[in-house]
């Protein structure tokens, strides 16, 4: 099973050899960036990561990107907003498909029913068992609107 576990942190080591061959600068820096990331999660856990860990250290890689990339489009750094949205593409490569809001929705309202969440105060049981089904295809902010708005609080 463990090795199962580590397929995308093989195919980001993988990729890293494919990007020093080719000498892809951006998909070197980021995938150094998120092994390095890894395995000081790693050393955290003390233990190896699921592939869901990973994908949970990937988007949030991303989501600084996105903030960079807004700080730097209200700065006026169009040179620094080409590098982060490349490094960003290389990210996506590697994060699910992201799901719709709808599909959110969906999810927040099966989940509410299995746990028989009936009001604002079952907020956290559903949270908790909502954001490891969504991790890296949603935002945490959306999916906690979405569930606020269902619970009625």
């Amino acid at each position: 099973m463990a090795a199962a576990e580590a397929n995308l942190k093989n195919e980001l080591e993988s990729d890293l050899k494919t990007a020093l061959k080719a000498r892809d600068n951006a998909a070197r820096t980021v995938i150094r960036m998120v092994l390095a990331s890894i395995k000081n999660a790693e050393i955290a856990k003390q233990a190896p990561l699921t592939d869901a860990d990973i994908i949970g250290i990937i988007a949030k890689e991303a989501k600084q990107h996105e903030e960079s990339i807004e700080a730097f489009r209200q700065g006026n750094r169009d040179d620094l907003v080409s590098q982060q949205e490349a490094e960003m593409a290389v990210l996506q490569k590697y994060l699910p498909e992201a799901v719709s809001r709808d599909e959110i929705i969906e999810t927040a309202k099966r989940i509410i029913s299995e746990v028989g969440a009936a009001g604002p105060h079952d907020k956290g049981k559903v949270m908790s068992r909502i954001i490891p089904e969504l991790k890296g295809k949603a935002d945490g902010k959306e999916i906690n609107a979405i569930v606020s708005e269902l619970l009625g609080s």
